[in-house]
C-alpha cells in the first residue's frame, strides 16, 4: 500500500500509524474492564434503595447539610494546589511493612492493619475483616488513578477465614472490585454492606445468601456479633452519578467487647449519639488522612478524629485512611505526626501499627515511631513535615 511512497514520507507514515495502532491499544487498556467496575446502574440500584429515609429526589443524603466541595469560585484555587502540590503526599522513602502474624485462633481484641481502611479485626474469639481493599490502584482503569505507595503486606489469600465483611461505602478506595473477586473465592463470609452496595456485589457475582443490606441503625446478627450500621458523613458513586449508595461507619458489638469502624466521613454530632446509644468503645478505628479545606465536611482531620473518638466515648484509638495511598494534598507522614500531639492534648492511648502488624489492643506495645524515617518527599532533610504539630510518643495510659 505504501509502494511508490517517497522513504521519508512512507517512514513518517509507519511511525504514525504504529502510534495510532499503540494509543488505541492504550486506550483499549484504560477502558478494559471499565463497565463492570463501575457496578450497578442506577437503574438496578433505585428497587433497593428507595424505601430508606436516608434517600429522597434520587439520592442518598446527609442528615446535616454537607457540601462535598466549596464553591465553584474555589475550584481554580484546587486546580492550583493539584498542580502545584499533587505530589506532597509521596512519601520520602519506603514504607516499611510488617509480616502479618495472624494467630490460629482469633483474640479478644485484636487489629491486623493492611493499609489505608483495611484492616482484620479480632473481637471476642471471632474475626471481621472492614474495607478490603488489596488492588494496586484505586481507580475503575488499570491504567488511571492513585496508586500503591508500599506493597500489600500479604496476599488476600492467605488471610484467615473470616466471619463477617464490612464496607462502609463505595469508593474505589474501600470497596475494590479484584478484592471482591478473590473474596468470593477465598472465603465464605457474607459481606454486610450498606444500601445498594448488594446491587454492586451481585454484579460481580457474589451470592446472593453472601449478601446483607442495611440502613442507617439496622443491625444483624452473625456469629454472635452484632453488626450495626450507623452514621457517617459522607458521599458516594463510583462514576458521574453520585449518592446513589448509602456511606456509614459500623459498630462491631460482641460478648465482651465494642468496636466503632469509622470508615471515612466527616465530623458530625452523630458520633455522641452512637457513642450514647451503642457505646462506650473499646477501640475506635478512625479515618485521619485525605483531608483538605475545600471537603473539610466529608473527611475529617486528625484533630477531629480525636474529638470524634471522645464522643464515642472510645478508649484505644487506631488510625486508618492514610499511608497507603495519595489522596490529597498535605505531607505523607503529616496526619500521624498531627494525631500524635492532638490525642496527646486529651490524654487518648494510640496504637499506630506498621502496615502488616497485629496489636494486641488489651495489652499494646509501647508507641513506635517508625513514619520519621519515612518521611514526605518534599520535606527538607531534619525539618518537620508539620511545624509545631508533631506530639511526643510517650505512651499514654488507658481512659478506664
Amino acid at each position: 500500500m505504501l509502494e511508490g511512497v517517497p522513504r521519508l514520507r512512507r517512514a513518517a507514515a509507519l511511525t504514525a500509524a504504529t502510534a495510532l495502532v499503540g494509543g488505541v491499544t492504550w486506550v483499549a487498556r484504560a477502558a478494559w474492564g471499565l463497565p463492570v467496575a463501575l457496578g450497578a446502574s442506577q437503574r438496578r440500584l433505585r428497587p433497593t434503595v428507595t424505601g430508606s429515609p436516608q434517600f429522597a429526589d434520587g439520592k442518598f443524603h446527609n442528615s446535616m447539610p454537607t457540601p462535598a466541595l466549596e464553591p465553584a469560585n474555589a475550584r481554580n484555587g484546587l486546580l492550583r494546589q493539584w498542580h502545584e502540590d499533587r505530589h506532597k503526599g509521596l512519601p520520602g522513602g519506603p514504607i516499611p511493612l510488617a509480616t502479618p502474624q495472624v494467630p490460629a485462633e482469633a483474640g479478644e481484641l485484636a487489629v491486623t492493619w493492611y493499609g489505608h481502611s483495611s484492616t482484620l479485626l479480632e473481637i471476642d474469639g471471632r474475626r471481621v475483616l472492614l474495607d478490603p481493599v488489596w488492588g494496586e490502584r484505586v481507580s475503575p482503569s488499570p491504567v488511571f488513578g492513585p496508586t500503591r505507595l508500599h506493597p500489600v503486606p500479604a496476599p488476600i489469600a492467605s488471610l484467615p477465614a473470616v466471619d463477617a465483611i464490612l464496607i462502609s461505602h463505595d469508593h474505589y478506595d474501600h470497596l475494590d472490585l479484584p478484592s471482591v473477586r478473590a473474596l468470593v473465592r477465598t472465603q465464605s463470609a457474607p459481606f454486610v454492606v450498606p444500601l445498594g452496595i448488594g446491587a454492586h456485589l451481585r454484579g460481580w457475582g457474589v451470592p446472593e445468601d453472601r449478601v446483607v443490606e442495611l440502613d442507617w441503625d439496622q443491625a444483624t446478627t452473625i456469629a454472635g456479633l452484632t453488626l450495626t450500621c450507623t452514621e457517617a458523613r459522607h458521599f458516594s458513586g463510583r462514576f458521574f452519578a453520585r449518592d446513589t449508595t448509602l456511606w456509614s461507619s459500623w459498630v462491631v458489638t460482641g460478648p465482651r467487647r465494642r468496636v466503632f469502624f469509622g470508615g471515612d466521613t466527616g465530623y458530625t454530632p452523630a458520633f455522641a449519639a452512637i457513642g450514647a446509644r451503642l457505646g462506650p468503645f473499646d477501640l475506635t478505628l478512625q479515618p485521619i488522612g485525605a483531608y483538605n479545606d475545600a471537603w473539610h465536611a466529608i473527611h475529617m482531620d486528625p484533630e477531629e478524629a480525636v474529638r470524634a473518638h471522645g464522643d464515642l466515648g472510645g478508649r484505644v484509638l487506631l488510625p486508618i485512611h492514610w499511608a497507603t495511598f495519595n489522596l490529597a494534598f498535605h505531607r505523607w507522614a503529616e496526619p500521624v505526626q498531627r494525631l500524635l500531639a492532638a490525642a496527646g492534648e486529651r490524654d487518648v492511648q494510640l496504637v499506630v501499627p506498621q502496615p502488616g502488624e497485629r496489636v494486641d489492643v488489651l495489652d499494646p506495645p509501647p508507641l513506635r515511631d517508625w513514619w520519621t524515617a519515612v518521611g514526605s518527599a518534599d520535606d527538607e532533610v531534619g525539618a518537620p513535615a508539620a511545624p509545631g504539630r508533631a506530639g511526643s510518643l510517650r505512651r499514654v495510659s488507658p481512659r478506664r
